[in-house]
């Protein structure tokens, strides 16, 4: 069974918009909506693989942020436990760096079915703030 753990960042700027990307069609959870993020590398932290993802997805250097949340979630061929980071200062502007789209969504416009499951407590919690 695989184990995963994955840095993830909730981008929200001043006017409480979110950015979002859209998974590559050959990923797993395909064509899903995604906050940024991927694996914490063996020799990172949590943080450490937070800030060289954003940069690698979305071409930011993230200045600020704060765990809003830990969960795993076990899929059939997979256990994931995924870090969520809210990150509300940065330098540069996001973007699809690896040519995925990416978008601004207000953050009670979210909708939880467009993203993987594991998403959906998240989601809820961000609706709820």
């Amino acid at each position: 069974m695989k184990q995963l753990e994955i840095a993830v960042g909730i981008i929200r700027n001043s006017q409480g918009q979110i950015f979002i990307t859209q998974r590559a069609a050959d990923a797993h959870m395909a064509n899903k909506l995604e906050f940024p993020g991927g694996k914490i590398e063996v020799d990172e932290t949590p943080e450490q693989a937070l800030v060289r993802e954003l940069h690698e997805e979305t071409g930011i250097t993230v200045t600020g942020f704060t765990l809003f949340d830990k969960l795993a979630y076990q899929f059939p061929d997979r256990h994931i436990t995924l870090w969520f980071f809210m990150v509300e200062s940065w330098e540069g502007e996001p973007w699809g760096k690896e040519g995925q789209p990416g978008q601004w969504v207000t953050q009670n416009a979210l909708v939880a079915a467009d993203f993987p499951p594991a998403n959906e407590p998240i989601i809820r919690k961000l609706q709820q703030s």
